[in-house]
């Protein structure tokens, strides 16, 4: 019998014995721990634990029991395991449309393995592809990061989503969201990663006279730009080049490596080991 493995996300204040707790649950479930992983920053704490059952289990009764072991230790726990049927995907913008305009156009030729269920934007700009695309778009216009992300939680569970993809999403997530989706959120950066990180990416590169220019795809994690690179690709730059003709090349290489990352992800033809991701043969 193949194995069920269940991801759990435990999140909140820190404080001893939360790690003994979960992982003690997961034996009483009959569970063996695959991974565990745990950080804290400034009194956060999080931990990502994957669970293997070799037994049948009910992962509905499972989550109802989790939930209720949660709710008594005043922690945000989820659950999370991987299906045959097509992932709830979430994809996050602000106002360039390229990467998205991409992915919209993968699934609706159906060569996207997964539903893209909404659309957030810290603005409205790219609301009209949404309406087109007939996809649920809100706009979440906070500017204080932790309360907009309250919200994006909210919406993500609403939505019961798998995936997050990043498509040129101007904003950075703290480590209270991105501790929720361990390797489930793909980002797209602008260089090939580990140079030039941050912000300014093409026009580092263009002042510094480099003569191959890059992308980057990426799974997130609470280090900016520095989480297991997916995939890269990158063109050559002409010395006679302006910074807008190497961003048009750019922008075109960004919206297909991230649909590549994205289209393997849902797959499930990628791993993470030792903060390496490997392309699994089958």
């Amino acid at each position: 019998m193949k194995k069920t493995v269940i991801g759990i996300t435990v999140v909140g204040k820190d404080r001893g014995g939360i790690v003994a707790t979960f992982t003690n649950f997961v034996f009483s479930q009959q569970g063996n721990i695959e991974t565990v992983n745990q950080n804290v920053i400034k009194g956060l704490f999080g931990m990502y634990l994957e669970a293997s059952f070799s037994k049948s289990i009910d992962v509905d009764i499972f989550d109802s029991k989790i939930q209720k072991l949660a709710k008594k230790e005043k922690m945000d726990v989820n659950t999370h395991h991987e299906t045959n049927t097509q992932k709830n995907i979430a994809i996050f913008v602000t106002k360039e449309p390229h990467c998205l305009e991409t992915i919209l156009s993968a699934s609706k030729k159906n060569s996207l393995k997964g539903n893209i269920s909404v659309i957030i934007g810290t603005e409205k700009t790219l609301k009209p592809l949404a309406k087109k695309s007939k996809i649920p778009f809100v706009a979440i216009e906070e500017k204080n990061q932790e309360k907009a992300e309250s919200k994006i939680i909210e919406i993500c569970k609403k939505y019961n989503i798998d995936l997050i993809v990043l498509a040129r999403y101007m904003r950075i997530l703290t480590p209270n969201f991105v501790w929720r989706y361990p390797n489930r959120i793909i980002n797209i950066h602008p260089s090939l990663l580990p140079a030039f990180a941050g912000a300014m990416a093409y026009a580092q590169a263009y002042e510094r006279g480099t003569k191959i220019i890059g992308v980057t795809s990426h799974y997130v994690t609470e280090n900016l730009d520095q989480g297991p690179i997916i995939f890269q690709d990158s063109f050559n730059v002409n010395p006679n080049d302006s910074l807008e003709q190497i961003k048009m090349k750019g922008q075109k290489l960004e919206a297909t490596t991230l649909l590549k990352a994205a289209k393997m992800h849902l797959e499930n033809k990628l791993e993470v080991r030792w903060r390496k991701v490997h392309v699994k043969s089958k």
